[in-house]
């Protein structure tokens, strides 16, 4: 069986994401005590259900640290994947003041005192630590909904086995995101923003990439950055790691970035000698995604 289990911090988007699986015809169930999980994958085995995505927070308390060793038993004889979804603290007040919904971990910190906001952001984060660190994490501070349903439905097209190396691009302006294993910068590099006719176009578009493909700088780091893959993709393949996000940063996550990220996954997604060791490639453009549907 397929397991996908949703986790993460409340307010990150974990009800947007077990949406994107129900629609791709899963068997979901939300807030499922952890205590029941291994009943639950029992059941619906018996059933022949055959996927499955299971959204797990931790509103129960100390019970979600059983957590990783029943993922560890389920794995013996099913596929399981787990999603993190995580956001940064200011994003997550605002979300929780914006929908006037209480925090599931808000409850009385002592006898005379209720816990704040950021006590019960703070404690969920501590208590979900351990799941965080083997998981694929999701970073949807600057994520709208749309843009974190369009991942979750790429996400669902890769195969649950092997490494999944996700490429992503992202403007420092922005801030760097919280999910990534390898950042490169290449805000060195020559801006095409700086030729108006350029300027509102994006690293996907033809001029723009016949402007940045001509320069020597942008074709060496390039090259460099794919040495760098090509010589250690394996090595994270024998430390047991299921996703790696390498996450490609110019200033505005618009041209430089969206370019490279773009030739990176041409050139990776060629390469069959990558598809015989179970690699997977997705790629990802944070700023350009995080744009309005009327302006895509």
């Amino acid at each position: 069986m397929q397991i996908n289990l949703i986790t993460g911090i409340s307010g990150s988007g974990k009800s947007v994401a077990l949406r994107a699986f129900e629609d791709a015809g899963y068997d979901c169930v939300d807030n499922l005590p952890v205590t029941l999980l291994e009943n639950l994958i029992q059941t619906l085995q018996s059933e022949n259900c055959e996927r499955v995505a299971v959204a797990i927070d931790a509103r129960r308390g100390q019970t979600i640290g059983q957590l990783p060793q029943i993922l560890e038993n389920l794995r013996r004889h099913h596929q399981v994947r787990v999603i993190f979804l995580n956001a940064d603290t200011n994003t997550l007040i605002q979300r929780f003041s914006e929908t006037r919904r209480r925090h599931p971990l808000s409850g009385k910190r002592d006898a005379a005192q209720e816990a704040t906001l950021i006590e019960a952001i703070d404690k969920e984060r501590n208590l979900l630590e351990p799941l965080r660190a083997q998981a694929h994490s999701i970073d949807t501070s600057n994520l709208p909904a749309h843009a974190l349903r369009s991942w979750m439905q790429d996400l669902l097209k890769d195969k649950p086995v092997g490494l999944t190396v996700v490429f992503e691009s992202f403007g420092f302006k922005k801030g760097l995101p919280s999910e990534a294993d390898l950042v490169f910068d290449v805000r060195c590099l020559p801006n095409p923003h700086y030729n108006k006719t350029l300027r509102p176009l994006s690293g996907k578009d033809q001029p723009v990439r016949e402007f940045l493909e001509k320069i020597p700088e942008v074709v060496s780091m390039e090259s460099d950055i794919i040495h760098f893959l090509d010589k250690w993709l394996p090595h994270y393949i024998a430390d047991g790691r299921s996703y790696l996000t390498v996450a490609i940063g110019c200033t505005g996550g618009q041209h430089r970035s969206v370019y490279l990220v773009t030739r990176l996954i041409e050139h990776f997604q060629a390469q069959a000698n990558l598809a015989a060791l179970q690699i997977n490639f997705l790629d990802r453009h944070r700023e350009l995604d995080s744009l309005p549907a009327a302006a895509l």
